[in-house]
Protein backbone atom coordinates (compact mmCIF):
# COMPACT_ATOMS: atom_id res chain seq x y z
CA UNK A 1 0.00 0.00 0.00
CA UNK A 2 1.47 3.38 -0.88
CA UNK A 3 2.14 5.84 2.26
CA UNK A 4 0.04 8.57 0.39
CA UNK A 5 -3.33 5.74 0.74
CA UNK A 6 -2.93 5.39 4.37
CA UNK A 7 -5.01 8.15 6.14
CA UNK A 8 -6.66 6.07 8.65
CA UNK A 9 -9.84 8.38 10.20
CA UNK A 10 -9.38 9.08 13.78
CA UNK A 11 -11.64 7.66 16.56
CA UNK A 12 -13.59 10.08 17.74
CA UNK A 13 -15.26 7.98 20.84
CA UNK A 14 -11.12 6.63 21.68
CA UNK A 15 -10.22 11.11 21.79
CA UNK A 16 -13.12 12.20 23.16
CA UNK A 17 -12.40 9.23 26.43
CA UNK A 18 -9.11 10.08 26.51
CA UNK A 19 -9.47 13.72 26.74
CA UNK A 20 -12.11 13.57 29.78
CA UNK A 21 -10.04 10.92 31.35
CA UNK A 22 -6.97 12.90 31.28
CA UNK A 23 -9.03 16.02 32.29
CA UNK A 24 -10.03 14.45 35.65
CA UNK A 25 -6.53 12.89 36.33
CA UNK A 26 -5.49 16.85 35.99
CA UNK A 27 -8.63 17.97 38.65
CA UNK A 28 -7.73 15.83 41.17
CA UNK A 29 -4.95 16.55 44.38
CA UNK A 30 -3.84 14.44 46.76
CA UNK A 31 -4.04 15.86 50.64
CA UNK A 32 -1.97 14.53 53.66
CA UNK A 33 -4.62 13.13 54.69
CA UNK A 34 -5.39 11.05 52.35
CA UNK A 35 -8.20 12.54 50.76
CA UNK A 36 -8.49 13.62 47.00
CA UNK A 37 -9.85 17.04 45.92
CA UNK A 38 -11.76 16.92 42.75
CA UNK A 39 -10.26 21.37 42.36
CA UNK A 40 -12.94 21.82 39.65
CA UNK A 41 -15.76 20.49 41.44
CA UNK A 42 -14.99 20.37 44.94
CA UNK A 43 -16.77 18.05 47.30
CA UNK A 44 -17.25 19.66 51.11
CA UNK A 45 -17.00 15.76 52.13
CA UNK A 46 -13.29 15.80 50.88
CA UNK A 47 -12.07 19.00 52.61
CA UNK A 48 -10.20 18.72 56.12
CA UNK A 49 -9.43 21.57 58.40
CA UNK A 50 -6.12 20.13 58.69
CA UNK A 51 -5.44 20.20 55.24
CA UNK A 52 -6.19 23.59 55.59
CA UNK A 53 -3.71 24.65 58.08
CA UNK A 54 -1.14 22.39 56.45
CA UNK A 55 -1.21 24.03 53.55
CA UNK A 56 -2.13 27.74 54.38
CA UNK A 57 1.05 27.28 57.06
CA UNK A 58 2.94 26.59 54.03
CA UNK A 59 1.91 29.69 51.22
CA UNK A 60 3.48 32.91 51.38
CA UNK A 61 1.70 36.40 51.01
CA UNK A 62 3.14 38.91 49.14
CA UNK A 63 4.94 35.92 46.74
CA UNK A 64 7.38 35.37 49.59
CA UNK A 65 9.03 39.08 49.22
CA UNK A 66 8.85 39.82 53.08
CA UNK A 67 11.49 40.63 55.47
CA UNK A 68 12.27 38.80 58.48
CA UNK A 69 13.73 34.69 58.86
CA UNK A 70 10.33 32.93 57.63
CA UNK A 71 7.85 33.90 54.94
CA UNK A 72 5.14 35.93 56.33
CA UNK A 73 2.31 33.22 55.21
CA UNK A 74 -1.79 33.18 54.71
CA UNK A 75 -2.03 31.09 57.88
CA UNK A 76 -0.58 33.72 59.73
CA UNK A 77 -2.12 36.84 57.42
CA UNK A 78 -5.77 34.83 58.74
CA UNK A 79 -5.07 34.61 62.53
CA UNK A 80 -4.43 38.34 62.07
CA UNK A 81 -7.51 39.35 60.32
CA UNK A 82 -9.63 37.54 63.29
CA UNK A 83 -7.57 39.97 65.51
CA UNK A 84 -8.51 42.94 63.61
CA UNK A 85 -12.05 41.68 63.42
CA UNK A 86 -12.23 41.99 67.54
CA UNK A 87 -10.89 45.70 67.50
CA UNK A 88 -13.28 47.09 64.69
CA UNK A 89 -16.33 45.24 66.43
CA UNK A 90 -17.54 45.07 69.71
CA UNK A 91 -18.15 41.20 70.47
CA UNK A 92 -18.39 39.85 66.48
CA UNK A 93 -20.10 36.50 66.71
CA UNK A 94 -17.69 33.34 66.70
CA UNK A 95 -19.15 33.00 63.09
CA UNK A 96 -18.41 35.74 61.86
CA UNK A 97 -14.53 35.39 63.41
CA UNK A 98 -14.67 31.57 62.09
CA UNK A 99 -15.32 33.44 58.55
CA UNK A 100 -12.72 35.67 59.05
CA UNK A 101 -10.03 33.24 59.78
CA UNK A 102 -11.18 31.34 56.93
CA UNK A 103 -11.36 34.22 54.13
CA UNK A 104 -8.20 33.06 52.35
CA UNK A 105 -9.07 29.27 52.98
CA UNK A 106 -8.99 28.15 49.59
CA UNK A 107 -5.46 29.53 48.81
CA UNK A 108 -4.68 26.06 50.51
CA UNK A 109 -4.60 24.40 47.28
CA UNK A 110 -4.78 27.19 44.69
CA UNK A 111 -1.83 29.92 46.41
CA UNK A 112 -2.21 32.87 46.86
CA UNK A 113 -2.06 35.35 43.90
CA UNK A 114 -1.39 38.89 44.39
CA UNK A 115 -4.30 41.48 44.01
CA UNK A 116 -2.77 42.85 40.34
CA UNK A 117 -2.35 38.69 39.00
CA UNK A 118 -5.71 37.95 40.20
CA UNK A 119 -7.74 40.81 38.01
CA UNK A 120 -5.24 39.68 34.82
CA UNK A 121 -6.35 36.18 35.52
CA UNK A 122 -10.02 37.09 35.65
CA UNK A 123 -13.01 35.49 36.11
CA UNK A 124 -11.71 31.75 35.73
CA UNK A 125 -9.65 32.00 38.96
CA UNK A 126 -12.17 33.92 40.73
CA UNK A 127 -15.04 30.96 40.59
CA UNK A 128 -12.49 28.22 40.96
CA UNK A 129 -11.62 30.48 44.07
CA UNK A 130 -15.39 31.09 45.10
CA UNK A 131 -16.87 26.94 44.32
CA UNK A 132 -13.91 26.03 46.48
CA UNK A 133 -14.70 28.74 49.55
CA UNK A 134 -18.50 27.81 49.38
CA UNK A 135 -17.31 24.23 50.38
CA UNK A 136 -15.19 25.02 52.59
CA UNK A 137 -18.23 26.86 54.47
CA UNK A 138 -20.14 23.44 53.97
CA UNK A 139 -17.80 21.47 55.14
CA UNK A 140 -17.40 23.85 58.41
CA UNK A 141 -20.84 24.79 58.51
CA UNK A 142 -21.15 28.42 57.92
CA UNK A 143 -23.31 30.14 55.53
CA UNK A 144 -22.49 30.05 51.85
CA UNK A 145 -23.50 33.42 51.79
CA UNK A 146 -22.38 35.39 55.02
CA UNK A 147 -24.75 38.53 55.64
CA UNK A 148 -23.29 42.04 53.70
CA UNK A 149 -21.74 43.36 57.49
CA UNK A 150 -19.99 40.24 58.08
CA UNK A 151 -18.58 40.46 54.65
CA UNK A 152 -17.63 44.44 54.69
CA UNK A 153 -16.09 43.92 58.15
CA UNK A 154 -14.01 40.99 57.09
CA UNK A 155 -12.64 42.81 53.69
CA UNK A 156 -12.12 45.90 56.03
CA UNK A 157 -9.73 43.46 58.62
CA UNK A 158 -8.50 41.91 55.35
CA UNK A 159 -6.99 45.35 54.26
CA UNK A 160 -6.09 46.53 57.51
CA UNK A 161 -3.63 43.12 57.86
CA UNK A 162 -2.41 44.07 54.00
CA UNK A 163 -1.58 47.66 55.07
CA UNK A 164 0.52 46.31 58.17
CA UNK A 165 2.26 43.69 55.91
CA UNK A 166 2.95 46.49 53.45
CA UNK A 167 4.39 49.05 55.79
CA UNK A 168 6.27 46.20 58.09
CA UNK A 169 7.29 43.78 55.90
CA UNK A 170 6.88 44.42 52.34
CA UNK A 171 8.56 47.60 51.88
CA UNK A 172 6.31 49.54 51.24
CA UNK A 173 5.54 53.71 52.34
CA UNK A 174 2.68 54.75 54.52
CA UNK A 175 1.88 56.79 51.99
CA UNK A 176 1.61 54.08 49.38
CA UNK A 177 0.26 51.69 51.60
CA UNK A 178 -2.74 54.18 52.23
CA UNK A 179 -3.39 54.35 48.64
CA UNK A 180 -3.26 50.64 48.18
CA UNK A 181 -5.52 49.45 51.05
CA UNK A 182 -6.66 52.54 53.18
CA UNK A 183 -5.93 54.14 56.37
CA UNK A 184 -7.10 52.66 59.74
CA UNK A 185 -7.38 53.70 63.20
CA UNK A 186 -6.40 51.71 66.37
CA UNK A 187 -4.02 49.42 64.60
CA UNK A 188 -0.49 51.40 65.41
CA UNK A 189 0.33 49.19 68.14
CA UNK A 190 0.05 45.60 65.99
CA UNK A 191 3.64 44.66 65.25
CA UNK A 192 3.31 41.84 62.87
CA UNK A 193 6.61 39.12 63.27
CA UNK A 194 6.68 36.02 60.77
CA UNK A 195 6.48 32.92 62.34
CA UNK A 196 7.84 29.81 60.95
CA UNK A 197 5.52 27.42 59.16
CA UNK A 198 5.01 24.78 61.82
CA UNK A 199 4.09 28.25 64.31
CA UNK A 200 1.94 29.36 62.11
CA UNK A 201 -0.15 26.05 61.41
CA UNK A 202 -0.55 25.97 65.56
CA UNK A 203 -1.28 29.50 65.25
CA UNK A 204 -4.06 28.76 63.17
CA UNK A 205 -5.66 25.37 64.08
CA UNK A 206 -5.66 26.75 67.84
CA UNK A 207 -7.47 29.75 66.51
CA UNK A 208 -9.90 27.64 64.33
CA UNK A 209 -10.67 25.47 67.47
CA UNK A 210 -11.38 28.17 69.91
CA UNK A 211 -13.96 29.39 67.94
CA UNK A 212 -15.48 26.40 66.20
CA UNK A 213 -15.77 25.20 69.72
CA UNK A 214 -17.48 28.69 70.70
CA UNK A 215 -20.35 28.41 68.11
Amino acid sequence: MMLSQFNPKPDLRVIKYFNKWFSVMRAWQRMLSGRRLNLLDPSPLDIEIEDIAHGLSRVARWNGQTSGDCAFTVAQHCVVVVDLIQRFKVDPTPQWRLAGLLHDAAEYVIGDLISPFKAAVGLDYKSLETSLQRAIHIRIGLPTDMPKSAQTLIKRADRASAYLEATQLAGFESPEAGRLFGHFKGIDDIRLIPASAEQAKAMFMERFESLDNAG
